[in-house]
């Protein structure tokens, strides 16, 4: 016999939960060692808030079904931000979240978790009984893991004491996902259409990191370009017919060459206002719609065509006609395009007017500066503001495993914890984040849990000394309004030393030799770069707002 928490901590090591985050406390200590003692490996945070978006990013590189460990009522409640995040990107996470007693609405800890984990669009399940606990912690497991979300599963305090019978070993494996049919008629379809296409163009998102080699098969044969959305940047990287990527983060000629095509066949993309810049990128395309989600289909775009299925099965369905028909395109791949890809295709290889401002560096030579410096095995983790264009586009990355967008939500703060996340992800790797003075300072305490972990990453603060992204929007506005957004100018690198990291200040180009040593070094701990910047808008702010 053993108490429920102990069983439910077990089994969910054996079925596969090997990484898990979290801040311990009377609620949740028992499953949590119950997991640590089964062989998972636990990562204590600073905050919840923090927890959460260390889980997140980890799932989204890995791909598996991590675990978040909550304190009850206001353990999940610091941590919602970050399930909200989690939940927008489908990302395979299971919260477990100590809950009050049964019936017990007295305790100060008590909340309708179930409530608040479906307000966020996370799913909200429970442990009913000591009888039915496994099944229950099982099949919460099992809906993360198969349908892609992120599950908030409650665990009653007295219901964790009670004894059962551990019914022993489960296997890790023991899943079985069953083949995808797709309909013959929609493969058949998909590929005249893209046989016929002069100018077409693919697009892979993050539901199409599994199926990269088949979209770029499908491409091959018609002729079409590829190129990946932010949440799946990445996904195309080496391929001569891909550029880097669509939307909000693409290159003006990059943006071009979709604007321009003819048919537009989007795997596993939402086609949201980020991804195709308000519609611009659509008004010349038919447009083509695969996801395996009914409800993804015509979200945010009419569409010509919506093809429910399997991102790799619709392309190798659609392969496996044009095969029968003996069909093949050259499409867009001539060798003037080829010629426009290479230039189009990075945001490094773009002209960038420089701004000499004494005292500042301009972001854009510094991140351009980096990218040059930096190994080119890396994981590039984006944090919100009126910076992010400058980690986020101009930073290269090289697959899909090396890049974190966490701005479904669109808050700031989460750059710091997710590259946490992403470094315990991908230990082989240099993890690199670039964020905003305030959206550093928001969560600079998990600082200290990188030095702890001695995590050699690097993260690039572009102080500005400001809500930058208020002020650039507000151009109009007073020095008195704005001084609500403007702060003193702040010593990140001192703080930054104050926890433990290494850290420097750049205030020219002539300051990055401070970096190089950091990358000479055995990279035991973490790397904080002060970049004071410039006060002008991004090239993206600019663009979207016309400052």
């Amino acid at each position: 016999m053993m108490k429920v928490a102990d069983a439910v901590g077990r089994m969910l090591a054996e079925l596969g939960v090997s990484q898990v985050f979290g801040v311990v406390g009377s609620g949740n200590f028992r499953v949590t060692n119950a997991l640590i003692a089964s062989g998972a490996s636990f990562v204590a945070a600073r905050h919840e808030a923090g927890a959460a978006s260390m889980a997140d990013a980890y799932s989204r590189i890995t791909g598996d079904v991590s675990a978040l460990s909550l304190h009850q009522g206001c353990g999940l409640t610091n941590a919602l931000t970050g399930i909200t995040e989690a939940a927008k990107c489908h990302t395979p996470l299971l919260v477990l979240a100590a809950d009050t007693a049964v019936g017990d609405v007295t305790s100060n800890f008590h909340i309708d978790q179930d409530a608040a984990a479906r307000s966020v669009g996370a799913t909200p399940m429970r442990i009913h009984s000591a009888r039915t606990a496994l099944a229950d912690a099982a099949r919460a497991f099992r809906v993360a893991q198969v349908e892609r979300t992120t599950v908030v599963l409650s665990l009653p305090v007295d219901l964790q004491e009670r004894e059962i019978a551990y019914p022993g070993p489960r296997p890790a494996s023991n899943l079985r996902v069953p083949t995808p049919i797709v309909a013959t008629a929609d493969a058949s379809e998909l590929g005249e259409m893209l046989a016929r296409a002069d100018r077409p163009v693919i697009i892979g998102g993050r539901g199409a990191r599994v199926a990269k080699r088949d979209l770029r098969e499908l491409a091959a044969v018609t002729g079409a370009l590829l190129i990946a959305s932010g949440g799946g940047r990445g996904v195309f990287e080496g391929d001569e017919w891909a550029l880097d990527v669509v939307g909000g983060f693409a290159t003006d000629s990059a943006a071009e060459l979709v604007r321009d095509a003819d048919l537009i066949v989007a795997f596993g993309v939402a086609l949201n206002n980020w991804t195709t810049r308000g519609g611009t990128l659509l008004e010349k395309a038919t447009l083509v719609q695969v996801d395996d989600r009914v409800e993804a289909i015509g979200k945010h775009r009419l569409v010509d065509l919506g093809i429910v299925g399997d991102t790799g099965a619709v392309a190798r369905a659609a392969v496996a006609a044009l095969a029968a028909s003996g069909t093949t395109n050259t499409g867009y791949r001539t060798p003037a395009v080829a010629e426009r890809i290479r230039g189009a295709r990075y945001w490094s290889d773009q002209a960038v007017e420089a701004v000499d401002e004494a005292g500042f560096v301009d972001p854009a030579a510094l991140i351009n500066a980096l990218d040059a410096m930096l190994p080119s095995e890396r994981v590039v983790v984006v944090d919100g503001g009126n910076v992010n264009a400058y980690p986020g586009a101009h930073l290269r990355v090289p697959d899909d495993e090396g890049y974190v967008l966490p701005l479904s939500f669109q808050s700031i703060g989460l750059g710091l914890a997710s590259v946490i996340g992403a470094a315990v992800a991908r230990p082989d790797r240099i993890t690199v984040l670039g964020t905003g003075d305030g959206s550093l300072l928001m969560g600079a305490v998990e600082l200290e849990t990188a030095v702890r972990l001695q995590l050699g990453l690097i993260v690039v603060a572009f102080n500005d000394s400001a809500y930058g992204a208020e002020i650039h929007l507000f151009p109009d506005s007073s020095p008195a309004e704005q001084e609500i957004v403007r702060f003193p100018d702040t010593d990140i690198a001192a703080i930054a030393r104050g926890y433990g990291c290494d850290a420097v200040t750049v205030r020219s180009l002539d300051d990055l030799s401070g970096i190089s040593a950091w990358l000479e070094s055995d990279r035991t701990r973490p790397l904080v770069i002060d970049a004071k910047i410039t006060g002008r808008p991004s090239w993206l702010m600019a663009r979207e707002h016309g400052h």
